[in-house]
């Protein structure tokens, strides 16, 4: 095992809430999209391409002094899973959703490791960098069992498909000229199931890789045992209860675009850079955060600032050590009630 030490971290260049405990704990969210970009072809070298280039990024958030948790999407390989079950039905049996999420769990944790080790490395950083297979609990009475609204899997324009999987049990949404798309059931995270784990890992200086796709979903039966599930747990709020249940002081959300914007894609759009939570939940109500896009993360911005007193922090996988420091994106931070109720 390569164990890491500490480094004294420079805090001169961040902003002042970043005087907690050092080393400074940060969960990393990283989408499933800039492993394998819309338009791309999802090959295993393009996958492992973009994640050496995330993971190189990352390496300097580490070597810089920060305790560092990633976690990651993984909706364009679960598709890719998913439609391989059906054209491979007759051959070989289809895999449940909750075993999709696991193996891509392994796959992308795997590559992410050996990346983010040769970053580090590349740096005279010995850390051993660990992926956990992860499972969140959700609750067997979550109102989303009985309104299934996450789309996964390609898009099908056959009607007779869709015809032929619906009497199969599996739910569609009609989205128009694109065709239709499966839709799963999204229960609320609620339980870390692999908390110990982590922190153990983390109190030994490795760095985690954990809670990717948003966790394998699991719910308690009658008879007190977990069984997985078919549902996907969304992967922002499930960042926001790993970080919070790490005791981090930092939540770090990446996605495709370079921050949070009001009148997003108008001529009138406007990028935020730091607001309190007050304000951003405001515009959230107002509906300026589309569901399907910018809506989870900043409700899971919300959750997690809400929950801790902590920041939290919107931004592009490009700017993300400018990210981190709160220089670039956009930095959600506690109004002071919020602050208030955190410390008591």
């Amino acid at each position: 095992m390569r164990w890491r030490e500490h480094p004294e971290p420079d805090v001169s260049a961040e902003p002042a809430y970043s005087g907690t405990s050092r080393p400074r704990r940060t969960v990393v969210a990283l989408g499933g999209n800039a492993i394998a970009p819309a338009g791309t072809g999802g090959t295993a070298e393009e996958q492992t391409r973009n994640i050496r280039r995330a993971m190189t990024l990352i390496a300097e958030l580490i070597v810089d002094g920060r305790e560092i948790v990633i976690t990651h999407g993984n909706g364009p390989q679960v598709g890719n899973l998913l439609l391989k079950n059906e054209m491979a039905k007759d051959v070989v049996p289809a895999m449940p959703l909750d075993w999709c999420v696991a193996q891509t769990q392994a796959t992308i944790g795997y590559q992410m490791i050996t990346a983010l080790e040769h970053a580090l490395e590349a740096h005279g950083d010995l850390s051993t960098v660990v992926p956990v297979i992860s499972r969140i609990e959700v609750s067997a009475d979550d109102p989303a069992w009985s309104d299934p609204s996450k789309p996964i899997g390609p898009y099908i324009t056959d009607e007779a498909e869709v015809a032929r999987r619906r009497r199969d049990g599996q739910q569609f949404v009609d989205l128009g000229g694109r065709g239709w798309r499966r839709v799963v059931p999204s229960p609320r995270p609620r339980t870390l199931l692999e908390s110990m784990t982590i922190n153990l890992l983390l109190d030994a200086g490795a760095v985690v890789v954990a809670n990717g796709g948003g966790g394998i979903p699991m719910v308690r039966g009658d008879d007190g045992l977990l069984v997985g599930v078919e549902a996907v747990i969304d992967k922002d709020l499930a960042g926001a209860l790993l970080a919070r249940e790490l005791r981090a002081t930092g939540l770090v959300i990446l996605t495709d675009v370079e921050a949070v914007a009001v009148d997003f894609g108008t001529p009138r759009q406007r990028w935020l850079s730091k607001i309190g939570t007050r304000d951003l939940r405001t515009l959230a109500a107002k509906g300026e955060f589309a569901r399907g896009s910018m809506g989870p993360k900043v409700e899971a911005a919300l959750t997690f600032v809400d929950d801790t007193g902590m920041p939290a922090a919107i931004g592009s996988l490009d700017d993300v050590i400018a990210v981190v420091r709160g220089h670039a994106g956009t930095l959600v931070v506690p109004d002071a009630a919020t602050a208030e109720r955190s410390r008591s």
